[in-house]
């Protein structure tokens, strides 16, 4: 029983309920997200993060974040990777070079990659199923690929259902989609950062009609700009409403946003106890997601360690490549080894695991 000292009498209420095993609702959430002590959200969260994992493993992935294309119409304020269709600097990338990326990857202990690229008007769906294909018949990797937002302009530019494209790619050798293009899945937040972007409703969409399929996928959050601490804990619930219906999310991932080179100048970098207290939330109304991620690559190694206490039960990716979150000018690097490192002096196991949270050690193939 976790013993709440400096939180206010309603946070104490909360923090009875979820120590019963209750749900929380929405208006529990943000109380927790606007009052509670940090020390004493940590708490909570830990606890529920110590039940659902109480081995002491913090499990991490090798891979490698491959951009197939930066080339983009959507725009977006917060990105500060894209290049516009027919601006200097927009690239495809060529079979050989993808190629070269993921034996590198399987080289270095990689068991998969992340595939993500632009709305990219030039590029039909063949472009994608091909390039699928080639990897699956020449690479024994996993392919973790194509965001909700570009699952949704694939649909939108072949005049095709969701489930047709998503049908498709599969066959082709989509094994995971990534939690991407989700920022705040608030439609009002969405129209002002990222206008061009698929709304809240298609981006459930695909992931709902992903799970169905037998496909799994991880959901992300990406706060700190425009939207408000309401907005955050709506996200959340959104989530958790889906996850009910289809259990098909594998983890989790809230970061910060990076406001540099952007055109939300304006937003100032999140502080370490601002994400510590949105992780500790998130673990505490995701009740029906397992896995929750820690930000390393904008938070940096020690609130990543840290991060362990409010809720994180996994470290990630090693990023052996990274562009978009370095474009905004954060170039946090971690090896394999420093990873290992970082989480057994934080007191827990490191295991290398799959996207779907088997443990390498456990594989058989």
């Amino acid at each position: 029983m976790t013993n709440l000292t400096q939180s206010p009498a309603n946070v104490h209420d909360i923090a009875a309920k979820i120590q019963a095993g209750n749900r929380i609702d929405y208006d529990d959430a943000l109380t927790l997200l606007e009052k509670a002590d940090l020390f004493d959200l940590g708490s909570l969260a830990h606890a529920i993060r110590m039940e659902k994992h109480p081995d002491l493993n913090v499990t991490y992935v090798v891979d490698r974040n491959i951009n197939y294309s930066n080339i983009c119409e959507c725009g977006c304020r917060f990105c500060a990777f894209y290049k516009a269709p027919g601006m200097d600097g927009g690239f495809v990338i060529s079979r050989e070079e993808l190629g070269q990326k993921i034996q590198e990857t399987l080289d270095l202990g990689g068991t998969q990659i992340l595939m993500q690229g632009g709305h990219n008007p030039d590029l039909p769906l063949t472009f994608y199923e091909e390039m699928l294909a080639f990897i699956k018949y020449n690479y024994p990797v996993h392919i973790h690929a194509f965001s909700p937002p570009e699952i949704f302009y694939f649909s939108e530019l072949e005049g095709i259902s969701i489930k047709e494209v998503l049908k498709r790619l599969i066959k082709a050798g989509l094994a995971s989609i990534p939690g991407g293009g989700a920022e705040i899945l608030v439609d009002e937040v969405r129209s002002k950062i990222a206008p061009k972007k698929c709304s809240v409703a298609k981006w459930l969409e695909v992931m709902e009609t992903a799970h169905n399929l037998g496909l799994r996928t991880t959901a992300t959050m990406m706060f700190g700009h425009e939207e408000t601490p309401e907005d955050r804990i709506k996200h959340l619930f959104a989530l958790r409403e889906v996850q009910d219906r289809t259990g098909g999310f594998t983890a989790f991932i809230p970061w910060t946003f990076q406001p540099d080179n952007t055109n939300i100048p304006d937003a100032r970098k999140m502080t370490s106890v601002e994400y510590l207290r949105m992780l500790a939330v998130s673990r505490i109304v995701l009740d029906n997601f397992d896995n929750l991620q820690v930000s390393w690559v904008t938070m940096g190694p020690k609130i990543s360690q840290l991060a362990l206490f409010y809720g994180g039960n996994d470290f990630g990716s090693t990023m052996i490549e990274e562009n978009v979150v370095k474009a905004a000018g954060v170039k946090f690097r971690l090896s394999e080894k420093e990873i290992n490192n970082l989480i057994s002096k934080a007191g827990f196991n490191p295991k290398q695991r799959l996207m779907d949270y088997t443990l390498v050690e456990n594989y058989n193939g």
